[in-house]
């Protein structure tokens, strides 16, 4: 619900001060500074009988991957193949804008988007732990190709209303779920190297994920973009579907 609030607040700021964004951006640096001074109070739970210290090299995760459980091994390749496409949203608001929505309208959108995602994310994660962590994220990849195939040809409010929409959707069946699966397939007490291997992979297939994209969309425009990342989802959903067990969920 913060990313509804925030940039609710923003487009209110932009209504007084149109086009201010210097000043927005400096304005949006305060929360954050507060952030980082409220993290001060917080305690870690002390232990009766604490552990020494051992120091993690920062590239541990490698020899993680080498040694973890096949059936995670399987899932996380799914989910960085997925990622290695799944570039930044900016490239569905870029879209947005081209197609002549002005600055109030497009993070309309962004802000409806997030309360979608809000509102669906607690009861899509109880559906999730009644059938199912892998019929709900390939469910929400599904959702996610018809978004990005929807995109190459949307050109009216209405209609990027309804991808939005969907959208958010998307993200509620997605975000929390992957690493929920992760930690429902490996042992407790390799739950945060894990998550954490993932996590490390993930940030460098994201980093590239939005080079490509942008590389397609100015070589061949936004069209291809949307519609390469589409099909290239549908690969993945058919690669959960005949090479992750339903019973690894």
């Amino acid at each position: 619900m913060g990313a509804v609030l925030g940039p609710l607040l923003a487009l209110l700021y932009l209504h007084f001060f149109p086009e201010d964004y210097i000043n927005l951006f400096y304005i949006a640096f305060i929360p954050g500074l507060l952030a980082i001074f409220a993290s001060f109070y917080l305690k870690d739970k002390k232990k009766n009988s604490p552990k020494k210290i051992v120091q993690v090299p920062i590239f541990s995760f490698l020899s993680y991957w080498k040694e973890s459980p096949v059936k995670y091994r399987k899932v996380v390749i799914g989910l960085l193949a997925f990622t290695l496409f799944n570039s930044s949203d900016v490239f569905l608001l870029l879209k947005a804008k081209d197609a002549g929505l002005d600055d109030t309208a497009v993070i309309g959108i962004y802000i409806f988007y997030n309360l979608i995602y809000a509102v669906f994310a607690l009861p899509i994660g109880i559906l999730a732990d009644k059938i199912g962590l892998k019929k709900i994220f390939v469910f929400g990849l599904a959702i996610f190709a018809i978004v990005y195939f929807s995109m190459s040809s949307c050109t009216n409010l209405y209609a990027f209303i309804c991808i939005f929409f969907l959208y958010g959707i998307y993200a509620a069946a997605t975000e929390g779920i992957s690493k929920a699966w992760i930690t429902n397939i490996i042992d407790k007490k390799d739950t945060a190297t894990a998550i954490g291997t993932y996590t490390g992979f993930q940030s460098i297939f994201t980093m590239f994920a939005s080079s490509l994209a942008g590389l397609i969309w100015y070589n061949f425009g936004a069209n291809i973009t949307f519609i390469v990342t589409g099909f290239t989802t549908l690969i993945v959903i058919f690669y959960f579907l005949t090479s992750v067990n339903f019973k690894e969920n």
